[in-house]
């Protein structure tokens, strides 16, 4: 206790009651112990919001929380497996390679089954089937043969223990894939992120660290107060860094997820796991967005303060593990900063989003999730968008906008008036209509149960007008007719040389609707103002990445790879041609991979 990162865990003295309100017999039986565990700061903070609990006026509500729905029915998150099911992978699923063997499989070329009654049987949402594989793949069609380096795919790919399932979709374990392109041959792999939080797990068999949605059920009001003294520390956090993969500008390559603590570095060639990637600073935070902007040159992100509400916009230099403050904006509403994801830059500035999405230590602090899971919303609030320079650190635009929630940022630049000076910023993002319930959408049983109906919330390309002119309102609109990519959008990429300036395309998940999930790759084309897609029935692809051709001067000379949850259970790596947008190229799997989120190309050097 005591330090920068604790104090801010302390910010919000209301969120206390919300947690010892269920476990008020316990609050003087075990004061004591309070006394022990805690500092004399915490100690205070605590009585107050205990006294606070017999003052809180009998209408107050706090958000309803979700029924139990992980596990067997009615199970709570963390119940302990019985000693039967020792084994973080069932018997059946182990096979050849659980002792860590690798052996070269070629994939079997029967092409995936079509039809709704298929995809009942989805991979997407099946834990992976063995901890570790590697083998060349059959490839059907041709790999063109500039393409040759290191395609990384990250996600949270084991959503069970033993018996036990998880509620979300970004609760599960870490799996790394591997796609290598080589002379035309395609050597693929996986492997689990073996975090503390996922070794935990293997060795106790049960849920040890505060998951996205999950958190360890504790046996008594010791363990209740043992646990939120680590939360306080950040220690009950989880590092299961199921989100991205990043190759640095010195060739690290590092998986990330929105706690601080869940950066791992990673060998990109075997997939083992090399340790926590240590920040040599002393900034103090516990979150961090999980996207940083990374070039050749720099890695940049974003660090919430949830003490004093705002935003940390730092820099680390290749080679470094330092990250240097680049500057700070505070924020302009609501009682927490808003969940930042991701965020755009352009070439001269970094664009700070504040949604009305917000992080809320009361949500944290409950033992059972509400539908907003680790947030809440607060339209009362409203939203913004902050542009900070990248020189020099300071606040050059703070300016309003309609309510949004995005996951992603795709894209950003600026545009000039006839004399070069910078009059506004254009921000491209996949926008959910201001729509929270796209969140609670991801839970896993909802997405096994939704083969067939046409569910899935309206989304669209949102593009923000941002006036650097000191006007107080900016603009939120369609950046193309959402009807183009059948109102579904996500999971963007576009070519990075790009990357901060103005760009024509871009490569997305969208729909073919009746949908419960984005089905399709689709390429966008933001001047033409039309979009083509890449579907195939019951399959649910994953993040489309652009790899540019070497020597290429067209934008969408390149290739786009995604890997493809087949609908008969099965699942393959896609090559799609990056100006046409026609197949060239798949290869089966042996079996089928789980949805993947992020990835990122590391040429062959």
């Amino acid at each position: 206790g005591g330090n920068a990162a604790t104090q801010r865990f302390l910010l919000d003295q209301s969120s206390l009651p919300i947690y010892f309100h269920s476990h008020a017999s316990y609050l003087f039986t075990g004061l004591s112990t309070l006394v022990i565990i805690l500092t004399p700061s915490h100690m205070l903070l605590l009585l107050t919001s205990m006294a606070s609990i017999v003052m809180r006026p009998s209408g107050m509500k706090t958000p309803p929380a979700l029924p139990p729905e992980s596990g067997k029915p009615g199970a709570a998150p963390g119940k302990e497996i019985p000693q039967a099911n020792n084994a973080l992978f069932p018997a059946s699923a182990r096979g050849r390679f659980s002792r860590g063997l690798v052996e070269s499989v070629s994939a079997p070329t029967t092409p995936p089954a079509s039809g709704k009654d298929t995809e009942r049987k989805c991979s997407a949402w099946e834990s992976v089937r063995q901890e570790r594989w590697e083998g060349e793949l059959e490839v059907q069609g041709e790999i063109p043969p500039w393409l040759n380096g290191t395609y990384l795919r990250n996600g949270p790919g084991l959503w069970n223990i033993g018996d036990y399932n998880f509620r979300h979709l970004f609760d599960g374990y870490a799996t790394i894939v591997r796609l290598h392109f080589e002379d035309g041959r395609l050597i693929a792999g996986h492997r689990q992120i073996n975090s503390e939080a996922y070794k935990a797990a293997k060795k106790n068999q049960k849920l040890c660290y505060r998951e996205f949605s999950e958190v360890p059920k504790q046996d008594n009001f010791l363990s209740y107060v043992s646990d939120l003294a680590s939360l306080l520390s950040g220690a009950s956090l989880t590092d299961n860094s199921n989100t991205g993969v990043v190759k640095l500008g010195d060739g690290r390559v590092i998986c990330l997820t929105e706690t601080m603590k869940g950066t791992i570095e990673i060998d990109p060639v075997t997939l083992e796991t090399k340790g926590r990637f240590i920040y040599t600073d002393n900034l103090g935070y516990l979150i961090h967005s999980a996207h940083p902007v990374v070039t050749d040159n720099e890695f940049l992100t974003l660090l919430p303060d949830l003490l004093n509400p705002g935003y940390l916009v730092v820099r680390m230099e290749p080679g470094s593990n330092e990250r240097k403050v680049v500057g700070r904006v505070a924020c302009r509403g609501g009682p927490s900063p808003g969940w930042v994801h991701s965020f755009p830059v352009t070439e001269n500035y970094v664009v700070v989003p504040e949604m009305p999405l917000r992080y809320s230590t009361r949500s944290l602090l409950r033992a059972e999730p509400t539908t907003l899971y680790k947030f809440e919303w607060h339209p009362e609030s409203k939203a913004f968008m902050h542009v900070i320079s990248r020189a020099t650190g300071k606040v050059v635009a703070s300016v309003e906008m309609p309510l949004y929630v995005t996951f992603h940022f795709i894209n950003a630049y600026e545009e000039t008036d006839k004399e070069g000076r910078v009059t506004h910023i254009i921000a491209d993002c996949c926008e959910h209509r201001g729509n929270t319930s796209i969140l609670d959408g991801l839970r896993l049983q909802t997405l096994r149960q939704s083969h067939g109906l046409d569910v899935l919330p309206n989304a669209r390309v949102g593009r923000f007008t941002i006036p650097l002119d000191g006007s107080p309102i900016g603009k939120l609109e369609d950046a193309l007719d959402p009807n183009e990519h059948g109102r579904a959008m996500d999971m963007c990429s576009f070519n990075t040389k790009y990357l901060g300036k103005k760009y024509r395309y871009a490569y997305s998940c969208g729909g073919h609707r009746p949908c419960y999930f984005p089905n399709t790759l689709t390429k966008l084309d933001f001047e033409s103002k039309k979009a083509i897609s890449w579907h195939e029935e019951g399959g649910i692809p994953s993040e489309p990445f652009f790899v540019a051709r070497p020597g290429a001067t067209q934008e969408d000379d390149g290739v786009v790879i995604s890997m493809v949850s087949a609908g008969d259970g099965g699942g393959y790596a896609l090559l799609l041609d990056g100006t046409t947008f026609q197949e060239i190229a798949r290869a089966r799997f042996p079996y089928g991979l789980p949805y993947g989120l992020h990835g990122c190309w590391i040429p062959k050097t």
